[in-house]
């Protein structure tokens, strides 16, 4: 089986998190190390993917200032979305040439990843044709863009776990104007580490990886 390195990074900026994913697909495209999966938090931030419209920002960029959250034009795929606290964000920078060169087969292994690792906690979620992320009875609970260069992949996925869900008022979240919801607005609050162990696992067994020891920084 292939290895997996996994790093969990706290709460870090969106800014240094995007450096760091340019870094180790770098590294990656280079056969420097193997594939990697970031599992962080950021500070309240927007984020615009290169297919999304504008006037989904539902306040002007003073706003947002004035509310202390950042604003990113970026090269993912997708509309726009929120990250904050309380949110679990992941990065895989995998070389998929060593996986399946299928770019949709990759979002769909993502999305069952999310699936298991919610169903371990009692959350019943599924896929929406034509609407790429986990749904749930209550609305959107996780959502996906990717980017990817010459097959290995950055960005990926957005587990709302403890998320304040009044940060989406400012957004139409990736275009679509449904609800978002929570793991904690669904009745679950399992510990951060319990998330992660569920995803990294799961992450693991859909993309048939063997995986290294979780450290505190990418190397």
């Amino acid at each position: 089986m292939r290895s997996l390195e996994v790093h969990e990074l706290g709460c870090i900026p969106y800014a240094r998190a995007w450096e760091l994913q340019r870094e180790l697909e770098r590294r990656r495209k280079a056969g420097e190390i193997p594939d990697q999966l970031l599992l962080l938090e950021h500070p309240h931030v927007l984020t615009l993917g290169r297919n999304g419209k504008p006037e989904h920002l539902l306040v002007g960029r003073e706003r947002l200032g004035q509310l202390g959250i950042e604003y990113f034009e970026i090269d993912r795929g997708g509309d726009i979305t929120y990250h904050g606290p309380g949110q679990i964000v992941g990065y895989p920078i995998l070389d998929l040439r060593e996986w399946k060169r299928d770019v949709v087969a990759y979002v769909r292994g993502v999305e069952e990843a999310v699936i298991r690792a919610l169903r371990r906690f009692g959350i019943e979620s599924w896929r929406e044709a034509g609407a790429t992320g986990v749904w749930t009875r209550a609305g959107k609970i996780c959502a996906i863009g990717v980017h990817i260069s010459r097959w290995v992949t950055t960005h990926g996925f957005a587990l709302n776990w403890t998320t304040d869900l009044k940060y989406y008022q400012y957004i139409v979240p990736c275009g679509l104007p449904r609800p978002v919801t929570s793991m904690e607005a669904l009745g679950m609050r399992p510990e951060r580490s319990a998330v992660h162990r569920a995803l990294i696992e799961h992450f693991a067994e859909v993309f048939d990886y063997t995986t290294a020891p979780v450290t505190a920084g990418a190397r």
